[in-house]
């Protein structure tokens, strides 16, 4: 086992087959370096990959890259061109899919792309003998209780789901609730910008900010951290995986928003209620010899010290 969790495969099945997705911003679909088109293009012709755009390609890159849609045609992976951001829409996909995701980073920070794109040929040559490790990470899925007790659509997260007010800064006021085993306990109530439940994937994005704890992703739990509670008493709380998070705001107005992985949202009515778990599916990250866990948090976020040789 690696310091991250997972299992190295020194065998496992080749990937050949490859959906792609790649960042947006503002404006649409951002620009891809030249040498990432060069990449994908001469593996697809060398180690015989297939090239799938689920979500469709800008013009210019369809007419550079050999791809094709997703009918008719089976995924091995699903391989990600941006940050963090658009490995958490591809992380969702591959979700669905049963397959993994491998993350490229084009932009600067990429905690979770932490492959560079100067490494994307010796990736795909290493994807196409099987050479990678598989790093297998637990999900959030989150439902909200209307006030006539009916049930709204399941929202999968990788890394978190936010209650908090829409517009203006203001604070409101919610109530806390933790499900183990059948036993619902009530943690209590606190007032101020809203709270975060968590992944421990997600422990190293904005609940970090927030001031939680980091947590390896090989340990099943789930991360409660307030946000900028109005009293020192409160804390985050992390509790089992199996259990359930109710979140119920005790404000009578109506503008309270969720978010999942900071790119899904939904309004809340007065009187809902939302309640986060383990999700039913895993997701499963590729990673690549020398990219540990513990090794991204030094280099991406200048955490501790490197270990002395």
């Amino acid at each position: 086992m690696t310091p991250g969790g997972a299992a190295l495969h020194l065998a496992a099945p080749p990937i050949r087959s490859l959906a792609i997705l790649v960042r947006e911003g503002p404006g649409g679909v951002l620009g891809v370096p030249e040498e990432v088109l060069a990449a994908l293009g001469e593996s697809s012709h060398r180690l015989g990959f297939r090239l799938h755009a689920p979500e469709g390609l800008p013009p210019h890159l369809a007419a550079t890259l050999p791809v094709r849609g997703m009918e008719g045609g089976e995924v091995d992976a699903v391989l990600t061109l941006g940050g963090d951001g658009t490995l958490l829409r591809g992380a969702r996909l591959a979700a669905a899919l049963g397959v993994p995701v491998v993350g490229v980073n084009l932009g600067h920070r990429g905690f979770l792309t932490s492959l560079p794109v100067t490494d994307l040929p010796r990736a795909l040559d290493a994807l196409s003998r099987g050479m990678y490790q598989e790093d297998r990470r637990m999900t959030l899925e989150a439902r909200v209780q209307h006030e006539d007790g009916s049930w709204g659509e399941p929202l999968p997260a990788v890394n978190d789901v936010v209650l908090h007010r829409a517009g203006v800064a203001r604070v409101t006021r919610v109530q806390l609730t933790v499900e183990t085993g059948g036993f619902r306990d009530d943690v209590g109530s606190f007032s101020g910008d809203g709270v975060i439940v968590a992944s421990p994937t997600g422990s190293t994005a904005y609940a970090l900010s927030a001031g939680g704890p980091i947590i390896s992703p090989s340990v099943p739990c789930i991360l409660v951290a307030p946000i900028c509670p109005h009293t020192l008493a409160v804390r985050p709380l992390v509790v089992p995986a199996g259990s359930r998070v109710g979140v119920r705001s005790l404000e009578a107005a109506g503008d309270l928003v969720l978010t999942v992985d900071g790119q899904v949202g939904r309004s809340l009515a007065p009187g809902d209620r939302l309640e986060v778990g383990r999700g039913p599916r895993d997701v499963t990250l590729v990673r690549f010899p020398g990219y540990t866990f513990f090794s991204t948090l030094r280099r991406k976020l200048n955490w501790a010290v490197p270990p002395r040789s």
